[in-house]
C-alpha cells in the first residue's frame, strides 16, 4: 500500500482509493472509471509535493494534473454502484477532512481549479439519490467536512446545495438513523456556517452540536437502539478530525493557507464589520462569508413558510421539512453571536424572514411546530430583544399570553410548553427586568409582565368555580404547580437581579452614566443560548440603549397607567374620559389634539368615538370638524373617500350625529376635491345614500336588496338637479357591494369582553384576529395583503421613540414591578399553599414567600413586606396547633429562614417572626412536659392547687394520651392568629383524639431544634444597625405580649432579650446607644408591672445586663453607662411596690460596689436612684440606700469625680435629700456631715477638672464669670466650679426650715462654716451669687415678707424658734464682718434681713435681731460711709413701714363687725376705708353679752393680739434707731438723721390715728372685758413714740445748732410740743376749740376714773415736754409763744391727777411767759 500513489501527500490518500475504485469497478460497464484511475495512479507516481502550488489540491501545481488526479472520483462517483461510490466518497471525505483541498467553491465557477471541485461536490450531492444507506452516510459526512474545513470557502449557491442535498437525505432517507445524521449533519454545518459568519474567518470556533437536544421537539420516534449515539460519534469524528492523525505529524499540512480567504485579511475586516451593513464590499472574504450565511439564513426561512396546499393537506413530507427547517433556524439562533445584534443586515433579515416565518407558522396547531415557535421565541428573546422590541411586543401576547390566559379549555401540551417557556425565561433576572422596563412602562407596548403574572395566577388559581373546563383534575393541578413554580422562579429573578445591582452600585446610588454599568452587569449574567461566552443581550448592544433613570421610567410607567385610566374611562363615558386625560395634561384642551388622540390612539372603542364626535356639544362639535379636517382625501373618488373616513369609528346609530358627521364630511370631501360636485349637498345625499347601500348590501336582516337601478334611481338630480353620471354610480354601487366598509379593526370572531379589550388597548386586534382566524388548511401564507399589513405594523412601530430598547441598573425600578406583581403572588402562593398538601407545591410557595419577602424587605416596601411576612406567619399554624400539618412545619422552616436571610431589611415584621418564635417555644415545652411560666410569675406567693396539678401532670405530657389541664386545653383548642396568647379562648373541654392530633403535632415540630430558634438571636450580632434596633423593638413588644397575658404569662421573649442585649453589647456606642434606648423604655414599663413577680425578674435581668456592661471601659465625658442605669431611677421613681425598690437599691449597691473602677458617667444614674430612694416612704429602703451612700462617700469618694466632676453635683443633691429624710435623724446629722466634707473635698481641689467640659449645673441654672480680686490675691477660679458650690450651699440652705431643730441648727452651722472657712477662696462675683441664692434665701421666712396667708397655711414660715434665729443672726453678722471687703456692697440687704428680724412674732427673733444689729455697727460703725449709715437707717424705716399695710388690713376686719354699740364715727385716717365697710355692717341682733356672735369675738381677739404684736415691732425698731443713733451720733451726717426723724415722724403719725380711732377703741374694750385680756396699748405707743422723737429733736436743738438749723428741728420741735399739749387738753376734754364754735361754759364736771388713768399715763409725756419748752432759747421760744400761750392757759384750767405738771407748768410761765409779759 506504501507504493501506491507515490510520496505526495494527496498521493498517500488517492492511491489506496482509486485501488480500491479498480478493483470494485466491472470492467466493461466502468471502464472509463478504470482508465482514469489507473492514469491518475501513474501520475501520482512521479508527482513531488510543492508548496508553492496554487491548484485546488495540496501539492499539485498544475490544473491538468489536478483534474488528472480528481476525475477518477468524479466518475466513481457519478458511476451509480454503490461498490464504486463507497471508496470513492471516503477518498473525498479524507480529502476535505485533512484539508488537502483547498479554495473557493463555487458552482458557477469559470476557473479551471474551481471548476473540478464544484464537480466534484455536486456529483457527491447527486449520488444521494441511490438509496443506499452506506452512501447516505458517507455522502452527508463527506458533506460535512467540506463545510468543516478550514482551507475550502464554499460560496452561496454551492453551501445551498450541500443543504438542500441533506434536507433531502433526511426527508427521504433510507432509514431512521440515516435520517437523525442528516439532521444532525446539518445542525453542525449551522453552528459552522454562523460561527464563521460572526467571526468573518474560516478560523472561527464552534459549538459541537447535540444530538439528544436535536431530537427534542420531533424525530424521537426515527430513533433505533444506538441510532443517537451512532449520529453524535459521526459529528465528532468529522468535527475533530485531525490531520496528525492520518499524516507522519509534520506541522505543515495542519495549517494550510486559502489563497483567496487569508485569515489576516479576513481579521483586518472584523472590526470593520461590526459597524457595516455587510453588503458594500462584494469581493472580499468578508463579504463571501457573511453572505453566504445570510443566504442559507433566508432560505432557511422561506422553506419554513411553506404550507400544503388545499388538495393535499396533509402533506408530511412538507410538515417535517417545515419543522426541519425552524429547527436549523433554533440552532443558527442559539449559536448566534453579537454580529446579529450589531449588523443592520443581520438585524433585518430576521425582522423580514424569520419574524415572518414565526407570524405565518404561528396559526399551525401543530404542537411541535408550537414548541419549535416557543424555543425560537426563547431565542429572539433572550439574545435579540434589544433590536426585536416591537417585534417581541407583538410575538408575546401572540404566543405566550393567548395560550397562558386561556384557562378554561386549554391545550395542555401547548400550555405545559408555555409555562416551561415562562420558566427557562424566568430564569434570567436581567430578561424579567427588560421586559417590564421596555414594556410596562411603554406607553405603546402591551404590559407584558403583568399580563404573565396575572396569566399566571389565573393558572395557579384554576377555572373560576361552576365554569366549564375540558381540564381534568390532574391536567389542572400541574398547571397549578407550574404557574406557581414560574411565580416563584420570576420573583428569585427579582431578588438576584436586585442584589447584583445593589453589591455594584453601592446599595442603590443611581448611576448617572451608563458606561461602567453595562461591564458591571456581566459578572453572574446566565444566557440560555450556546455561546461559549455567556454575553448579555444588552452588553453586545451598548449603543441601542438608554440608561434611563427611575424617575423617568416612573414617569413614563404613571403616564401609561393614567392613559389607560383615561381610554377606559373614555370608553364608558367619553365625555368623562376626555375631561380626565386633558386634567392629567395627556391631552391638550383643544379640539385639534382631542381630535389627533381620538385618530391615532389605540384602545379606544369605535363605537363610543362615534358617539362622541356626533354629540352637539360646542366642544364635541368642534373635534369632530377637527377630526374629519385632518383627512386628506385628495385624489380619491368618493367611495375610496368615505371607505377611508369610517375606518376609524363606527357611525352612531342616531340620525341626527350621523347627519352632523356626514354633513362635515361632505363639505370635506369638496374642499379636497373641487370639481368633483357641484356643491357639497350632492356629496352629502350620496354620502348618505352610500351608507344606506352599504347597510342594505351587508346586513343579513334585509331581505330585499337594492339593485343597481335602484340606487342610481335614488340618486337622481341630486346633483344641484343634475343627475350624476350613472357610471359613476354603477361603479361605486359594485364597489360598496363587493366589499363593505368597515372599520379597520372590525371582526367577526366574538370574543370575551375583557380580551377584546385588552387587545384593543395594546392595538393587537388586528394581528390576533389574522393569526387566530385562519386554519390549517388555509394557512395563514395565502393572505399576502394581511401579511404586508402586519409588517408595515412591525415597521410603524420601529420608527417610534419608544422602541429605543432601555436598560436600568437602579435597583428602585422594583418598587413598580412589585406593585404590579405582589398581589397576584400573595393570592396564588396563598391559595396553593391552604389548599395543597403537596410537600413540592408547598415548597414552592414557601420559596416564594421568601423570596417575595427578600424583594419587598430590601426595597423598604414595608405593606407587600408585612403581607408577605404575615401570610408565612399564619400558615405557621403556631396558633391553634392541633391542626398543624407537614407544610406548616415547613413554613415555621421558611420564617426562620426569612429571619436569618433578610434580616436586615425586616423592621417592623419582625414581630410577626418574632411572635411565632415565641409561640414555637411554648409548644416545645409543653412538648417537654416543662410547667408553665405562669406557675412561678403568680402575683401571689403561695402555690395554688392549680399549680400543683400543672406541675404533677406535665412531665408525663406526651405519655397520656389525654390531659385536661387549663393551659394543654387551652394550646389544643387554639386561637386566631392575632390574639395575644395561644388558648386565648379558655372555655370548654377537649376531646381525647385533639389531644393526640396535638401531641402527634408536637412529634412534627421536633424537626427545629433549639439550634434553628436560638441561632435567630445569637445571629442578631450580624443585623446592621438599623435592623438591630427594629429587631429589639419587636421583641421587646412581643416580650410585652407575652408578660401581659391574662392567661398565661411567660417570659421566653424577656430572656431572649437579654441573650439579645449579651450578644450586641460590643457594638459601636452610637447603635448600642438606639438598642438600649428601645430597651431602657421596655425595663422601665415591665419594671412597673402589677406582677411583682414579672418585675423582680425584668428588674434583676437588668442587673445581669448592668454588671456585663460595667465590665467596659467608658472614656471620659461620655454619658452612655448613665443612660444604660436610667430604667433603674425611673423605675425607682415610679414604682409603687417597696420590693421592688428595695431590689433596686441592693442591685445598685452591688453593681457599683463590685465594679467601682469602672463605673463613670453611670454615677449620676446610681445618684438619682439613692436620691429617689432618700425620699422613700419606707425606712428601710431610706436605711439601705444610705449605707450604701455612705460606702460610696466615704470609700470611693475620688472615683465619683474621676473622669465626670459634674457627678458631684448628683452626689450632693442626693445628701441633701438624705438630710430631709424623716424616719431617721442620724441619716440626716450624717448626711449634712458629709455635706461638709465635700464641701472640703471641694474647695481643697479634690475634683479632677478637665476645664474644657465642666458643665454648668447650678440649681437656679446661673452661671457666673471669672472676676479676680485687683490685689493679685490667689483665689481659686471658682467659676469653673459653681456648679458645684451652689447646689451644696443652696441645699444647706433650704435645710435651713427643716421642722426639726437639730437639723435646722446643724445646716446652719454646717453652711456658715463652710462659708466662714472657705470663702476666702470666693471670687468677688461668686460672692454675689451665693449671698443672693445661699445666704439670703435662709432668712426669706423670717424676714416678716410673708402675708398672713402665707403665715397661716404655711408651718414652715413659722418654724424657725429663737435659737436657731439666734445663731442665723450670729452666723450671719460674723460672716459679714470676716468677709466685709467682699460682701460690703450688700450691706443693706444683710441689714434688711437683720431688721426684719425684728417683724417677727417671737421675741427670741427679734432679740436676735436687735443684737446683731447693735454688733454689726458696733463692729463696722467707724468703716461705714455716710451712704451706708443712710442704708441702715433706711432699711429700719422701711422695715417699720411694711408692717402698715397688713396692719391697716387687718384693721377692717373690725371695722365691718359690731360688739354690742352702734357704729361710732371713725377718724378722718379710715374715712375712706369705712366706706366700704359699712355697705354692708356685720351687726348682732342686741347688745347682749349671752349673745354675742362667736366668730365676731375670735376675729376681736386676733385683732387684739397683732395689736400688741404690731406696736411692740413699732417701739422695737424706734429703739433700735434710738440706740444707733445715741451709739454712732458723731459719725452720722443730715441725711442719716433726717431718714432717723422721718421714721419717728412715721411711727409718731402712725401712733397718733391709732389711738384717735376710738370707735375702734371701744370695740376692743368690750371684747376685751368680755374675753377677759387686757387692752392693747394703744395710748403707751402714742406716748413712747413722741417722747423718742420728743428727745432726738430736743438733743439735736441742743447739741448741733447748724444741723438743727439746716434741718428745721425748731419749728419741728415747738410742733411736737403743741401735739402733746393737745392731746393732754384732749384727754382732760379743754382742747382748744374754734371761735365760733365756743360754747358758755357753766360747770365743769370732774372726770371719771377712765379718763384720770389715761390722763395719768400722759402725764409724764406733757411734763417732758414742758420741761423742754422751758429749756428753749428765750429767742426761740418768743416766736412760738403766740401759739403756745392759748395751750398752756388751758393747762391751768384743766384737772391734773399727777401734782407734777403745776410745779413744771409754773415754772414755764415764770421763766418763758413773764419775761415776754414784762418787756410788753
Amino acid at each position: 500500500m506504501s507504493s501506491l500513489g507515490g510520496q505526495s501527500r494527496c498521493g498517500w490518500l488517492l492511491g489506496p482509493s482509486l485501488d480500491k475504485i479498480i478493483k470494485n469497478a466491472a470492467w466493461r460497464k466502468h471502464s472509463h472509471i478504470v482508465a482514469a484511475s489507473k492514469s491518475a495512479l501513474d501520475k501520482l507516481q512521479t508527482l513531488a509535493d510543492d508548496p508553492s502550488s496554487s491548484t485546488s489540491l495540496y501539492g499539485v501545481s498544475s490544473s491538468s494534473d489536478l483534474d488528472l488526479l480528481l476525475l477518477p472520483l468524479i466518475l466513481a462517483v457519478d458511476s451509480s454502484s454503490p461498490k464504486v461510490v463507497e471508496p470513492a466518497l471516503d477518498c473525498c471525505y479524507k480529502l476535505f477532512s485533512l484539508r488537502l483541498i483547498r479554495g473557493e467553491i463555487d458552482l458557477n465557477a469559470n476557473d479551471d481549479s474551481g471548476s473540478i471541485v464544484s464537480r466534484l461536490i455536486d456529483s457527491v450531492c447527486k449520488c444521494s439519490g441511490l438509496g443506499e444507506e452506506i452512501v447516505e452516510l458517507l455522502v452527508v459526512k463527506t458533506l460535512l467536512s467540506v463545510v468543516r474545513s478550514t482551507t475550502v470557502l464554499v460560496k452561496a449557491d454551492c453551501l445551498n446545495q450541500i443543504v438542500k442535498t441533506c434536507y433531502n437525505i433526511y426527508l427521504g432517507g433510507v432509514n431512521g438513523t440515516n435520517q437523525i445524521c442528516a439532521k444532525a449533519v446539518l445542525a453542525q454545518m449551522m453552528a459552522i456556517i454562523f460561527a464563521r459568519v460572526e467571526a468573518d474567518s474560516v478560523q472561527a470556533t464552534f459549538n459541537t452540536v447535540s444530538v439528544t437536544e436535536l431530537l427534542e421537539f420531533n424525530d424521537r420516534g426515527l430513533s433505533e437502539g444506538s441510532s443517537v449515539q451512532f449520529a453524535q460519534n459521526l459529528i465528532n469524528e468529522v468535527v475533530f478530525t485531525n490531520v496528525v492523525d492520518v499524516v507522519d505529524g509534520s506541522g505543515d499540512v495542519t495549517s494550510p493557507v486559502v489563497p483567496e480567504v487569508q485569515e489576516e485579511k479576513g481579521g483586518e475586516k472584523v472590526g470593520e464589520g461590526e459597524s457595516e451593513v455587510g453588503e458594500k464590499e462584494d469581493l472580499s472574504g468578508y463579504t463571501k462569508i457573511r453572505d453566504s450565511g445570510v443566504m442559507v439564513f433566508k432560505n432557511l426561512c422561506k422553506l419554513s413558510m411553506k404550507f400544503s396546499s388545499q388538495e393535499q393537506s396533509d402533506d408530511q413530507i412538507l410538515l417535517r421539512g417545515k419543522m426541519l427547517s425552524l429547527e436549523l433556524l433554533k440552532v443558527i439562533m442559539d449559536n448566534a453571536g453579537p454580529i446579529w445584534r450589531t449588523n443592520e443586515r443581520f438585524i433585518n433579515v430576521i425582522k423580514q424572514f424569520l419574524c415572518l416565518s414565526l407570524l405565518k407558522n404561528s396559526a399551525l396547531s401543530v404542537m411541535s411546530i408550537f414548541q419549535l415557535l416557543c424555543s425560537i421565541f426563547q431565542s429572539l428573546l433572550i439574545k435579540y430583544r434589544s433590536v426585536l422590541k416591537s417585534e417581541i411586543g407583538i410575538f408575546f401576547p401572540m404566543l405566550i399570553l393567548r395560550v397562558l390566559e386561556n384557562v378554561l379549555q386549554p391545550s395542555f401540551i401547548q400550555k405545559m410548553t408555555i409555562l416551561n417557556l415562562l420558566d427557562k425565561i424566568s430564569q434570567d433576572s436581567q430578561i424579567v427586568i427588560d421586559i417590564f422596563v421596555n414594556y410596562d412602562c411603554d406607553v405603546d407596548s402591551p404590559n407584558i409582565f403583568e399580563r404573565t403574572v396575572n396569566g399566571l395566577l389565573k393558572t395557579a388559581l384554576g377555572p373560576p368555580p361552576g365554569s366549564t373546563t375540558t381540564l381534568t383534575p390532574v391536567h389542572d393541578l400541574t398547571f397549578r404547580f407550574e404557574s406557581v413554580k414560574c411565580l416563584v422562579i420570576i420573583v428569585k429573578s427579582m431578588g438576584a437581579w436586585m442584589d447584583q445591582q445593589l453589591r455594584i452600585g453601592e446599595f442603590g446610588v443611581v448611576r448617572s452614566t451608563s458606561d461602567n454599568n453595562d461591564t458591571a452587569l456581566e459578572t453572574g449574567h446566565t444566557s440560555l443560548g450556546g455561546d461559549e461566552v455567556a454575553l448579555s443581550d444588552f452588553e453586545l448592544h451598548q449603543e441601542a440603549i438608554n440608561d434611563h433613570s427611575t424617575a423617568t421610567l416612573e414617569q413614563r410607567r404613571t403616564y401609561k397607567l393614567e392613559l389607560q385610566k383615561g381610554i377606559s374611562l373614555f370608553n364608558r363615558k367619553p365625555s368623562k374620559g376626555i375631561e380626565f386625560l386633558i386634567s392629567n395634561k395627556k391631552v391638550d384642551a383643544t379640539p385639534e389634539a382631542v381630535a389627533l388622540f381620538l385618530k391615532n390612539t389605540s384602545g379606544l372603542n369605535e363605537t363610543v368615538i362615534g358617539d362622541y364626535l356626533g354629540e352637539r356639544e360646542d366642544f364635541s362639535l368642534k373635534v369632530m370638524h377637527a377630526y374629519v379636517d385632518s383627512f386628506k382625501f385628495d385624489g380619491m373618488d368618493f367611495g375610496e373617500a368615505i371607505r377611508f373616513f369610517l375606518r376609524g369609528f363606527r357611525l352612531p346609530g342616531e340620525a341626527q350625529k350621523i347627519d352632523r358627521i356626514m354633513e362635515k364630511f361632505a363639505e370635506r370631501y369638496c374642499k379636497c376635491n373641487p370639481n368633483s360636485f357641484t356643491s357639497a349637498d350632492t356629496a352629502y345625499v350620496l354620502a348618505y345614500s352610500v351608507i344606506m347601500l352599504n347597510t342594505d348590501a351587508h346586513n343579513s336582516m334585509v331581505k330585499d336588496k337594492m339593485s343597481k337601478a335602484d340606487f342610481i334611481r335614488n340618486n337622481r338630480g341630486i346633483d344641484d338637479g343634475k343627475d350624476l353620471p350613472e357610471e359613476s354610480l354603477g361603479a361605486l354601487y359594485d364597489q360598496i357591494v363587493k366589499n363593505e366598509i368597515k372599520m379597520k379593526a372590525d371582526t367577526s370572531i366574538p370574543q370575551s369582553k375583557q380580551t377584546n379589550s385588552v387587545n384593543r388597548l395594546l392595538g393587537l386586534d388586528g394581528i390576533l384576529n389574522l393569526v387566530w382566524k385562519q386554519t390549517e388548511e388555509k394557512p395563514l401564507g395565502a393572505n399576502g395583503a394581511l401579511i404586508k399589513h402586519i409588517q408595515e405594523q412591525f415597521k410603524e412601530k420601529s420608527g417610534k421613540s419608544e422602541s429605543t430598547y432601555y436598560a436600568v441598573t437602579d435597583a428602585a425600578i422594583l418598587r413598580f414591578m412589585v406593585e404590579v406583581c405582589w398581589g397576584p403572588m400573595l393570592a396564588a402562593f396563598s391559595m396553593t399553599l391552604d389548599q395543597s398538601d403537596d410537600r413540592a407545591a408547598a415548597n414552592y410557595c414557601l420559596q416564594g414567600f421568601r423570596h417575595a419577602v427578600h424583594v419587598t424587605a430590601v426595597m423598604g416596601m414595608q405593606t407587600q413586606r408585612d403581607a408577605f411576612v404575615t401570610t408565612v406567619a399564619k400558615f405557621t399554624y403556631l396558633h391553634c396547633a392541633a391542626d398543624m400539618k407537614q407544610k406548616n412545619v415547613d413554613a415555621v422552616k421558611a420564617i426562620i429562614a426569612i429571619a436569618i436571610e433578610d434580616g436586615n431589611y425586616l423592621q417592623d415584621s419582625w414581630e410577626h417572626i418574632l411572635t411565632c418564635l415565641s409561640r414555637f417555644e411554648h409548644l416545645q415545652l409543653l412538648g417537654e412536659g416543662a410547667p408553665s411560666d405562669a406557675s412561678f410569675l403568680s402575683g401571689s406567693n403561695v402555690e395554688t392547687t392549680e399549680d400543683k396539678s400543672l406541675k404533677n401532670n406535665f412531665p408525663s405530657l406526651k405519655k397520656k394520651g389525654t390531659l385536661q389541664n387549663p393551659v394543654v386545653m387551652a394550646v389544643v383548642r387554639g386561637s386566631s392568629y392575632d390574639s395575644t396568647s395561644l388558648g386565648a379562648n379558655t372555655s370548654g373541654l377537649v376531646t381525647p383524639d385533639q389531644i393526640s392530633s396535638f401531641l402527634s403535632n408536637l412529634n412534627l415540630l421536633e424537626q427545629i431544634g433549639n439550634f434553628e430558634l436560638n441561632h435567630i438571636f445569637a445571629h442578631s450580632q450580624r443585623l446592621d444597625s438599623e435592623a438591630i434596633v427594629a429587631f429589639v423593638k419587636a421583641l421587646c413588644k412581643v416580650s410585652m405580649s407575652e408578660l401581659q397575658s391574662p392567661t398565661d404569662p411567660r417570659v421566653f421573649s424577656l430572656t431572649k432579650i437579654v441573650e439579645v442585649a449579651h450578644y450586641n453589647m460590643n457594638r459601636i456606642r452610637l447603635v448600642w446607644s438606639r438598642i438600649w434606648s428601645v430597651l431602657s423604655d421596655f425595663f422601665v414599663s415591665v419594671g412597673l408591672s402589677e406582677n411583682l413577680s414579672v418585675a423582680i425578674f425584668v428588674m434583676d435581668s437588668l442587673r445581669q445586663l448592668s454588671m456585663k456592661f460595667l465590665e467596659r471601659e467608658e472614656l471620659a465625658n461620655y454619658n452612655f453607662q448613665n443612660e444604660f442605669l436610667r430604667p433603674f431611677v425611673i423605675v425607682m421613681q415610679k414604682s409603687n411596690s417597696v420590693e421592688i425598690r428595695e431590689l433596686i437599691v441592693r442591685c445598685l449597691s452591688q453593681m457599683i460596689l463590685s465594679r467601682v473602677g469602672n463605673v463613670k458617667s453611670g454615677w449620676k444614674s446610681v445618684f438619682m436612684a439613692l436620691t429617689a430612694a432618700a425620699a422613700d416612704e419606707r425606712k428601710n429602703v431610706v436605711v439601705l440606700a444610705f449605707e450604701t451612700m455612705e460606702k460610696i462617700v466615704r470609700e470611693y469618694f475620688p472615683y465619683i469625680t474621676e473622669t465626670e466632676t459634674a457627678t458631684f453635683t448628683d452626689c450632693v443633691r442626693c445628701l441633701i435629700t438624705f438630710t430631709n429624710s424623716r424616719f431617721d435623724s442620724d441619716v440626716s446629722l450624717n448626711a449634712i456631715a458629709f455635706l461638709r466634707f465635700c464641701a472640703v473635698k471641694l474647695a481643697e481641689g479634690g475634683l479632677i477638672c478637665n476645664t474644657e467640659n465642666v458643665v454648668a449645673a447650678a440649681a437656679d441654672g446661673s452661671s457666673v464669670s471669672v472676676v479676680k480680686e485687683a490685689d493679685g490675691e490667689n483665689l481659686m477660679d471658682v467659676d469653673e466650679n459653681a456648679s458645684y458650690w451652689i447646689p451644696l450651699l443652696s441645699g444647706l440652705s433650704l435645710l435651713t426650715s427643716d421642722p426639726r431643730l437639730a437639723i435646722r441648727k446643724s445646716s446652719l452651722e454646717v453652711l456658715f462654716n463652710i462659708l466662714k472657712d472657705h470663702g476666702h477662696v470666693f471670687s468677688r462675683s461668686f460672692w454675689i451669687t451665693v449671698i443672693n441664692s445661699v445666704i439670703f434665701p435662709v432668712f426669706k421666712n423670717v424676714s416678716g415678707d410673708n402675708k398672713e396667708d402665707k403665715d397661716q397655711s404655711s408651718p414652715k414660715s413659722s418654724s424657725w424658734d429663737s435659737e436657731t434665729c439666734s445663731v442665723a443672726t450670729r452666723c450671719l453678722v460674723d460672716l459679714f464682718i470676716n468677709f466685709f471687703g467682699v460682701m460690703r456692697a450688700h450691706l443693706g440687704a444683710v441689714v434688711s434681713l437683720v431688721a426684719g428680724l425684728l417683724k417677727n412674732t417671737g421675741q427670741g427673733c427679734a432679740r436676735s435681731g436687735v443684737s446683731g444689729l447693735m454688733r454689726l455697727v458696733g463692729e463696722l460703725g467707724g468703716m461705714l460711709t455716710e451712704d451706708e449709715w443712710s442704708c441702715i437707717f433706711l432699711s429700719l424705716k422701711e422695715t417699720a413701714a411694711s408692717l402698715l399695710p397688713s396692719f391697716l388690713k387687718l384693721l377692717k376686719i373690725m371695722d365691718r363687725i359690731e360688739i354690742g354699740m352702734p357704729n361710732v364715727a371713725q377718724s378722718s385716717f379710715y374715712d375712706d376705708d369705712d366706706d366700704d365697710g359699712r355697705e354692708t355692717p356685720l351687726t348682732s341682733s342686741n347688745g347682749a353679752v349671752d349673745n354675742y356672735d362667736d366668730d365676731n369675738l375670735q376675729t376681736a381677739g386676733y385683732v387684739v393680739s397683732r395689736m400688741k404684736t404690731h406696736i411692740s415691732t413699732q417701739l422695737l425698731i424706734m429703739q433700735v434707731a434710738t440706740d444707733l443713733y445715741n451709739m454712732q451720733q458723731h459719725l452720722l451726717k443730715a441725711s442719716s438723721v433726717k431718714i432717723v426723724l422721718e421714721l419717728f415722724s412715721q411711727t409718731v403719725s402712725h401712733a397718733h390715728e391709732l389711738s384717735a380711732n376710738t370707735g375702734l377703741h371701744l370695740k376692743l374694750q368690750r371684747a376685751c372685758s368680755i374675753l377677759e385680756i387686757t387692752d392693747p396699748p394703744v395710748v403707751h405707743f402714742e406716748n413712747e413714740s413722741y417722747q423718742n422723737i420728743l428727745n432726738l429733736l430736743h438733743h439735736l436743738l441742743t447739741s448741733d445748732p447748724s444741723l438743727s438749723e439746716e434741718m428745721g428741728i425748731e419749728a419741728q420741735l415747738f410742733s411736737i410740743c403743741r401735739e402733746i399739749i393737745q392731746m393732754y387738753l384732749s384727754c382732760c376734754k379743754l382742747e382748744q376749740q374754734q371761735p365760733q364754735q365756743q360754747k358758755l361754759v357753766h360747770w365743769i364736771l370732774p372726770l371719771n376714773s377712765a379718763m384720770k388713768d389715761e390722763l395719768g399715763v400722759r402725764t409724764s409725756l406733757l411734763v417732758s415736754a414742758l420741761r423742754v419748752l422751758s429749756e428753749v432759747d428765750r429767742e426761740r421760744f418768743r416766736r412760738y409763744a403766740s401759739t403756745l400761750f392759748p395751750l398752756l392757759v388751758e393747762l391751768v384750767r384743766c384737772e391734773h391727777t399727777s401734782r407734777e405738771v403745776q410745779p413744771v407748768l409754773s415754772n414755764l410761765f415764770q421763766t418763758c411767759i413773764g419775761p415776754i409779759i414784762m418787756n410788753v
